[in-house]
C-alpha cells in the first residue's frame, strides 16, 4: 500500500502537467489558467457549502445518539474532495468533484466501503493464516503453532550422554577421529559438548 501511495504522488504531478499542457495547447495558455482558478473558486465555494452541510448532518446524527459511520465516512469524503479541488489541476478536480458532489457522493462512499472490506477481509484472513504457522526456531516448551506464552509442555529430547574416557574404553583406544569435512568447522564430534 505505501509504494502504491508513491507512484500516486510521483505519478499524479507529472500526468497533471501533462494534461495542462495539452488544454493549454487546445484553448491556449491565458484561457487555461482562468479554467485552472475558476475550477479552484468553485471548488473552494462548494467546500464551504458542503463541509456545512456535512457538518450539521454529523451534529444531528450525534444528538440523536447514534452512531455517526455514513456521516463520518461523508466528512472525510468532503475534506479530500475539498483538497483536491483547491489544488491546482484537471484530473484531480474531476476526482474532488466525484467526493464532495451530494449526487455523487454516495456512489464514492459505497466504492471505498466495499474497497475498505475487501482489504479488512484479507488482512483477517492473513493474520489467521500466520497464526497457524510455526514461527523460527522452537524454543524450550514450545511446540510448532503455538504463539509463545500460550502454556504447554516442554520439549523432551532423548539421547544419551557420552564421555570421551568411556567411547575411549569401549573403544580400545582406537577411535577414530573425525575430520573437519565429517563434522563441520565449529562441530566438536558428535555426542561431545564445546570443551569436554
Amino acid at each position: 500500500m505505501g509504494a502504491l501511495l508513491v507512484v500516486i504522488f510521483l505519478l499524479v504531478p507529472v500526468v497533471e502537467i501533462y494534461v495542462i499542457i495539452q488544454v493549454g495547447q487546445l484553448i491556449g495558455p491565458l484561457p487555461t489558467l482562468a479554467l485552472l482558478i475558476i475550477e479552484s473558486l468553485i471548488g473552494a465555494w462548494l467546500l464551504k457549502r458542503e463541509g456545512r452541510a456535512t457538518w450539521i448532518t454529523l451534529q444531528r446524527a450525534a444528538a440523536t445518539g447514534k452512531l455517526p459511520a455514513q456521516e463520518l465516512v461523508d466528512a472525510g469524503l468532503v475534506l479530500v474532495g475539498g483538497t483536491l479541488l483547491l489544488a491546482p489541476g484537471f484530473i484531480t478536480d474531476v476526482v474532488g468533484y466525484f467526493f464532495i458532489l451530494p449526487w455523487t457522493r454516495p456512489l464514492t462512499r459505497r466504492l471505498l466501503v466495499w474497497i475498505l472490506v475487501r482489504r479488512a477481509a484479507r488482512l483477517i484472513a492473513r493474520a489467521e493464516w500466520e497464526a497457524r504457522q510455526p514461527r523460527g526456531p522452537r524454543a524450550p516448551g514450545r511446540q510448532p503453532g503455538r504463539p509463545s506464552g500460550t502454556p504447554s509442555r516442554p520439549l523432551i529430547v532423548e539421547g544419551e550422554l557420552v564421555n570421551d574416557s568411556d567411547a575411549d574404553r569401549r573403544t580400545g583406544g582406537t577411535r577414530a577421529t573425525p575430520t573437519e569435512s565429517d563434522t563441520g568447522p565449529d562441530d566438536k564430534g558428535p555426542g561431545r559438548a564445546a570443551g569436554g
